[in-house]
């Protein structure tokens, strides 16, 4: 159910609704947008009483909403969100009309490692860097990252470079660790619908990629995210990383036909990862064009001065001069669709 309130409703007005809904027993979500502010009303499990609703101050209409996912609809809210990244240089923004780029290695090695590659990440004018501390492999005897001081590196990153830092938590105590020392704490594909983990970072104070599995729906990568705003963070960017199918020239197989899909159905932005959608370095550049020219609302890049020596995915981690081409044509591709990179 969505409440739609008038669009000159007091505050008073859409707090004493939410207090209602609150009331009813069902948990209210407002949603303020650019002309009016909308109430998401969830964990009703059969239909609510809207006459008591309707009849309230500041209300407009009750919308039953028909989807799964409430909140991340369109129909909860019509125009693109726009999340902020609170970056030590500035505010980096995701979505609308600005086009971010995140860039750095797939696993932090050692403070002189990650300190190298950001240098030519914040040279190339990225102003996001990403870094795994927790690595979830496929083997256990793969490197697992380095936990809390991989951390205490990327801390020094922002410091050092003005960076937003954005990296992966792979279970609840993890993510209080990366609540502490990140801007962006990342849930990754193996941890799409590990729920538990999704109502966790719906309490964290910090923006979440959420990552879309490796053999996820485009419904259910909308659910995942769907348990992460009903927990009341609203600041969710979606991540297209490439799904498992029959190929075998290519790590996974780079879905750009769910980016307008997604569009369509949800506010939410979403970036695409064409590191680990490809696997291979000399395919990075190209989807990462593509990607952009499809609507992506920014890249999740791997990049790495010496790939060869990489504790993870040297062979898909781009060269730091391939990094300033990437960041130029996607600024070039950008401007002919009247964005603009952040």
């Amino acid at each position: 159910m969505l409440i739609v309130m008038q669009a000159n409703a007091t505050e008073e007005q859409v707090r004493a609704v939410c207090a209602r809904i609150e009331a009813l027993g069902f948990k209210a979500h407002p949603i303020p947008g650019s002309t009016r502010t909308a109430i998401g009303i969830t964990g009703n499990t059969g239909s609510v009483d809207i006459g008591s609703l309707e009849s309230m101050p500041g209300v407009v209409e009750c919308i039953p909403v028909s989807k799964p996912y409430k909140l991340v609809s369109r129909d909860a809210k019509e125009e693109d969100s726009v999340i902020t990244i609170p970056a030590p240089s500035g505010d980096v923004l995701i979505g609308g009309e600005t086009v971010a780029l995140c860039a750095g290695p797939c696993a932090i090695e050692t403070p002189e490692q990650a300190m190298a590659i950001a240098e030519q990440v914040a040279r190339a004018g990225v102003r996001l860097f990403r870094g795994g501390a927790y690595k979830p492999r496929t083997s256990p005897y793969s490197f697992q990252g380095l936990g809390e001081p991989g951390l205490k590196i990327l801390a020094q990153v922002r410091e050092r470079f003005g960076l937003g830092i954005v990296t992966e938590a792979v279970d609840n105590e993890s993510l209080d660790l990366v609540e502490q020392y990140a801007d962006v704490i990342q849930i990754g594909t193996r941890n799409m619908q590990n729920f538990s983990l999704l109502k966790r970072a719906g309490r964290a104070s910090k923006p979440v990629l959420l990552k879309r599995g490796m053999s996820a729906t485009l419904d259910e990568f909308l659910m995942a995210a769907e348990y992460i705003l009903a927990e009341g963070n609203y600041k969710v960017i979606l991540c297209e990383r490439g799904v498992r199918t029959f190929s075998d020239f290519t790590r996974n197989t780079l879905d750009l036909a769910i980016i307008p899909a997604v569009k369509r159905r949800s506010h939410l932005p979403i970036l695409v990862d064409p590191s680990h959608a490809t696997g291979r370095r000399h395919k990075v550049l190209p989807l990462s064009r593509a990607a952009v020219a499809v609507g992506a609302d920014g890249l999740l890049v791997e990049v790495h001065h010496e790939p060869d020596k990489a504790l993870s995915d040297g062979m898909q981690s781009i060269l730091p001069d391939e990094l300033r081409q990437l960041a130029e044509e996607v600024r070039q591709i950008a401007e002919v669709l009247h964005r603009r990179v952040n």
